[in-house]
């Protein structure tokens, strides 16, 4: 019998939470001002947009997920939900989201919020994940649109400062997801996942986390350029972010579980900080 929490875990909610804060950032940063119920109203639709993709991503992978530890608890290999309810639910979502969106906000934010729904299914779940060990840094696209989804709520555009924001996410979910695969080897390769870390080896994979950590902390100093409080900006940015490129140092001297455990689990709080300063130093306090 599924319940009410299983159709919940569908949706992959820790991944919606950041999903909708990164979005927060963008309608907070973005010039000009929106109405606050239509600002709830952007972020429930990217909110059932994100879960929507979760979803169906679960319906597609109920195979490999099934050969995976850290994942064959999910609802659907582990036979809670059937996969057909999966797919039927995800679907409901991410129509009702993008008709929403487009009905109550605009346009341009529908448009973003269905192509970041489409890349997550097709681009990545469907087409890359299983064929490339780039899935993770093309794939990652998707998740870094939240933020543009947000700034177009407001403005109804896409300018620059939008485009860094999702270059921000762009570039951290490598060395993020990176950190995470090296302690889940064995699960990849019974499931035939052609990770990075699988193909190219652990040395190759903790120099790639060393590289795109250090350019995401580079792009990271970026929206100095647009925040209002942009010293303040910039000393917590310069802070936080020295401290994400030690762990990656640290994962490459250490090479251990547990190097790479911390690396993965501050790399979450460091997106989550690093949304916050862009928050804080946006407002007029």
């Amino acid at each position: 019998m599924s319940t009410v929490l299983d159709f919940w875990q569908l949706l992959k909610p820790r991944i919606m939470y950041l999903v909708v804060f990164t979005a927060s950032a963008g309608i907070i940063a973005a010039p000009g001002n929106i109405h606050f119920f239509l600002a709830f109203v952007s972020l429930l639709c990217i909110a059932l947009g994100s879960g929507a993709a979760g979803a169906i991503n679960m319906w597609y992978d109920r195979d490999i997920d099934l050969l995976m530890k850290r994942t064959r608890n999910r609802p659907i290999p582990a036979g809670r939900v059937v996969p057909d309810n999966a797919l039927e639910f995800g679907m409901v979502l991410g129509i009702l989201a993008v008709f929403i969106m487009a009905v109550s906000i605009n346009y341009l934010a529908a448009i973003l919020l269905a192509v970041s729904i489409l890349f997550y299914i097709f681009i990545y779940t469907i087409w890359l994940k299983r064929r490339t060990p780039q899935n993770i840094v093309i794939g990652g696209a998707a998740g870094a649109f939240p933020p543009m989804i947000g700034w177009a709520t407001v403005t109804n555009s896409i300018s620059i400062e939008s485009v860094i924001l999702f270059l921000i996410i762009f570039f951290w979910t490598p060395p993020h997801f990176w950190a995470l695969s090296l302690n889940q080897s064995e699960d990849y390769i019974n499931a035939s996942i052609p990770m990075f870390n699988v193909v190219y080896g652990p040395a190759k994979t903790r120099k790639q986390i060393l590289i795109y950590s250090i350019l995401l902390v580079c792009i990271s100093l970026l929206p100095a350029l647009f925040l209002k409080k942009n010293l303040l900006y910039l000393a917590l940015t310069v802070l936080i972010g020295s401290i994400f490129i030690l762990y990656a140092v640290f994962v490459i001297i250490s090479k251990s579980y547990t190097a790479q455990k911390k690396m993965f689990s501050y790399s979450i709080f460091y997106l989550f900080f690093l949304f916050a300063n862009i928050i804080f130093c946006s407002l007029n306090l």
